[in-house]
């Protein structure tokens, strides 16, 4: 009889404890800091204040005032540094005691219910009055007609011309001017004035996060230009640019292309001045 260790004993020890799991707040320091984005920057771009960037990434929710206000701050901290927000909110409904409960719609549907029915035209009258118009002129035009017809036989028994009136020769018709566009075009862009700097922003390649600004500072655009997108932008000394992604982006200053193998992902800064595009 053998009085060794049992099988059980032998077995391989596995350690089946599962790894920590990232924290919201740590997630977004780190995309963060992989976009290249310093808490200022983010700051800036999404308007969310300084120690409130700093609280969240430390996973301290108190300063957002509620967990609503924390979920809006998340979604949008997340997109500002290029991550998809979905995983974060649902990791912080997890830990917060899940989503709030949606509010009841009964009062919105009565509410809709007292509001009165809108009457729409009356189109079988305004059809009756077309008809009685387009009658009227037409019994008009046949009699006008037929009284030229014998003031014209009259004449040439007469032995004299009938009289040509002269308002009967056909006036040329003005085309109407076209429609302004809302975006400058590229023949637009190309005769920018030269005592203004004019920059557009084109983003054929792909989205990316834009921030432009004035020579005062003051903010012209801040946000994600989507693909297919431009925005165009005019100062009178300079213009100051923050390109997420720089690699998704073509930009046109002054009418001028500027080529510049900007790499995909990198952070950009640049100011564009009158005259020559010059990267500043």
């Amino acid at each position: 009889m053998s009085l060794g260790n049992s099988p059980e004993d032998e077995r391989p020890f596995h350690d089946e404890s599962p790894e920590p799991r990232i924290s919201v707040g740590r997630a977004l320091q780190q995309a963060r800091i992989a976009a290249g984005l310093t808490v200022d920057e983010v700051s800036s771009a999404t308007r969310v204040r300084i120690a409130i960037v700093h609280a969240i990434e430390a996973d301290d929710f108190a300063p957002c005032g509620g967990d609503v206000y924390a979920r809006g701050h998340l979604r949008t901290l997340a997109r500002a540094v290029h991550l998809d927000p979905e995983p974060l909110i649902a990791q912080f409904d997890a830990e917060h005691g899940g989503r709030p409960a949606p509010t009841p719609a009964a009062p919105l549907f009565e509410a809709e219910r007292i509001r009165p029915e809108r009457r729409g035209p009356n189109w079988t009258a305004a059809m009756v009055a077309a008809i009685v118009v387009v009658i009227g002129f037409v019994g008009f035009t046949a009699f006008k007609g037929g009284d030229d017809g014998s003031d014209a036989k009259s004449q040439v028994a007469d032995g004299t011309k009938p009289a040509v009136s002269k308002s009967a020769k056909p006036r040329p018709k003005k085309e109407k001017p076209a429609a302004p566009s809302g975006e400058p075009s590229d023949s637009a862009i190309a005769a920018a004035p030269q005592d203004k700097v004019t920059v557009q922003v084109s983003a054929p390649n792909g989205r990316s996060w834009i921030s432009a600004k004035d020579h005062n500072g003051r903010m012209l655009f801040d946000g994600l230009l989507k693909k297919g997108e431009s925005k165009t932008f005019q100062d009178s000394t300079k213009i100051n640019l923050i390109l997420g992604d720089a690699g998704a982006i073509q930009l046109y200053v002054n009418g001028k292309k500027i080529e510049d193998d900007f790499r995909p992902g990198a952070v950009e800064r640049l100011t564009y001045t009158k005259g020559d595009p010059e990267a500043g």
